[in-house]
């Protein structure tokens, strides 16, 4: 773990830096407090000084809030000066400017930063109480550490979700997502795992790429008497076996550590990899962009030879690649082709989340025609 430096009453002063979105440890740091006005803040973090917080901890939080009105304004602004008549940016430019556009906030908003004492206690006045949030973020702290406030924000958030939970209407009960694991709440996917057709009596499917375990969780449930889940991530395992068990499913599902497929063949084997090719900016991101098509593509060049006979791979996709001129249908029908496979039915459905009506969305052009698939797969003949 890196380590944080800054000046404190004419001392320097080190302690652990904590970043699960991977940022660096700042090299510049200030010590900030409840006299730091808004505007001097904002200039200091586009510089990249970050801010080391000795003040109130609702006060940080509001600053924070005043930060984030500081640079969506920015963009506002920035993409108005960008929208000239004579010159329409193609999808393509849209999605790479939305996303440095996302970085470059990321990493501005990321410059508040919050002092932990040993056991996730933050040492300011009206903090509150983190311990069982960032334990399950972070693990054990046996020594001081500094965090962004905005992660911390997210710490609390995914907490909650995970104490809540996020009801799944193809079970009828809820999955629990940890933290850096990816909550299933496009449910139009789960749908379609939950609604395909199935042979009747299947005794064993493989679940590539667990997250969760909600797609593991549909397969036991609709009868299939063991499902082998597969991920590399080792906190994803621990989720999808926390949900599993939840759900009394211990003894029809098993979780494997493994690169995509696990050893042997199925009757089906299904997979809902990163949908966007790309490259994350944050461990998150790796549930929604794909570098280089790498899972994909891993898939689709595995998939014949882990089926058994007449067995069916199901791959479920959104086409939101496509609108957005990143991944043109006919290279992925190649990609199907090349892994002698061949399409045996395609399953779609439009997408309900709250993004696929926002007029307000940068990609929201593309995200009006999106439609996800479940692509019914065969060894070719």
């Amino acid at each position: 773990m890196s380590q944080i430096t800054w000046q404190e009453g004419g001392v320097e002063r080190s302690a652990q830096w904590r970043s699960e979105s991977g940022w660096p440890a700042p090299k510049k740091v200030v010590l900030a407090d409840d006299t730091m006005n808004a505007d001097a803040a904002y200039r200091l973090a586009l510089d990249g000084t970050a801010l080391l917080w000795r003040g109130d901890f609702q006060n940080a939080r509001q600053l924070l809030n005043a930060l984030v009105r500081r640079v969506d304004h920015k963009s506002d602004r920035a993409r108005r000066a960008k929208a000239k008549p004579d010159t329409t940016p193609t999808p393509t430019e849209l999605f790479h400017r939305h996303r440095l556009q996302q970085l470059q906030r990321a990493r501005t908003l990321a410059m508040l930063l919050i002092p932990f004492e040993a056991g996730h206690t933050i040492p300011l006045r009206r903090a509150p109480d983190v311990h069982e949030a960032c334990l399950e973020a972070y693990g054990a702290a046996a020594e001081p550490y500094v965090a962004s406030l905005r992660e911390l924000l997210g710490v609390i958030g995914a907490h909650e979700w995970r104490r809540k939970g996020v009801h799944i209407p193809a079970l009828d009960e809820r999955i629990h997502p940890w933290y850096g694991v990816f909550s299933p709440v496009r449910g139009e996917y789960v749908e379609l795992v939950a609604q395909a057709p199935l042979r009747h009596g299947m005794e064993l499917a493989f679940d590539i790429g667990a997250g969760t375990g909600v797609l593991s969780a549909v397969l036991a449930r609709r009868g299939i008497e063991r499902v082998v889940a597969t991920d590399m991530d080792l906190r994803a395992l621990g989720c999808a076996r926390d949900n599993i068990v939840r759900l009394g499913l211990g003894s029809a599902v098993e979780l494997v550590q493994a690169d995509l497929f696990p050893q042997g063949r199925a009757p089906l084997v299904v997979c809902n990899p990163p949908w966007l090719p790309g490259k994350p900016s944050s461990a998150i991101e790796y549930a929604i962009y794909d570098p280089d098509s790498r899972m994909l593509k891993g898939f689709l060049n595995g998939l014949a030879e882990h089926l058994e006979p007449d067995g069916e791979g199901w791959l479920i996709l959104s086409d939101l690649a496509e609108h957005l001129g990143l991944r043109p249908r006919e290279q992925l029908l190649g990609w199907i082709t090349a892994a002698g496979l061949a399409v045996v039915a395609r399953h779609d459905v439009r997408p309900t989340h709250g993004k696929a009506s926002d007029p307000d969305d940068p990609l929201h052009a593309a995200r009006l025609q999106e439609v996800t698939s479940l692509w019914r797969l065969r060894a070719a003949a």
